[in-house]
């Protein structure tokens, strides 16, 4: 916008004039979310908001590396609670403890990571106990 507010016009019908011009030219059509509705409209309002956008749109995590596994090992534990089948179990298993197992050779910084691996078969069997009830 190289256009320069020509002397006598009010500021904001200028502005509004640009605005216009630029919807009529379609410099509006090719924005991401063009034409969807806001995606945070109906969420209270966070002070926080942009720095927790910028966060997640660079992959950035609030928590130190050791406790964002432990939050996803319960995570995985609780999918496994709703887990509609053995192989599912398995995966969500296998793939936790696949991390952790990463975690335990190269510890992460921060706090001490304080867990385990999970026995596949232990966890399987209290699964079908739960689920026979």
């Amino acid at each position: 916008m190289t256009d320069r507010k020509p002397p006598g016009m009010d500021f904001e019908s200028w502005v509004d004039r640009q605005i216009r011009e630029a919807g009529d030219r379609g410099d509006f059509a090719n924005l991401p979310g063009y034409g969807k509705p806001l995606p945070s409209l109906d969420t209270p309002y966070d002070e926080m908001w942009w720095i927790k956008g910028k966060m997640h749109r660079e992959g950035l995590a609030a928590l130190p590396p050791a406790l964002a596994l432990r939050k996803e090992a319960e995570d995985a534990m609780a999918a496994v609670n709703a887990a509609r089948s053995e192989r599912q179990v398995r995966e969500i298993l296998t793939e936790i403890n696949e991390k952790i197992s990463t975690a335990l050779r190269m510890p992460p910084p921060g706090p001490p990571l304080r867990l385990s691996e999970f026995d596949v078969e232990d966890v399987l069997a209290a699964w079908r106990e739960a689920r026979s009830e």
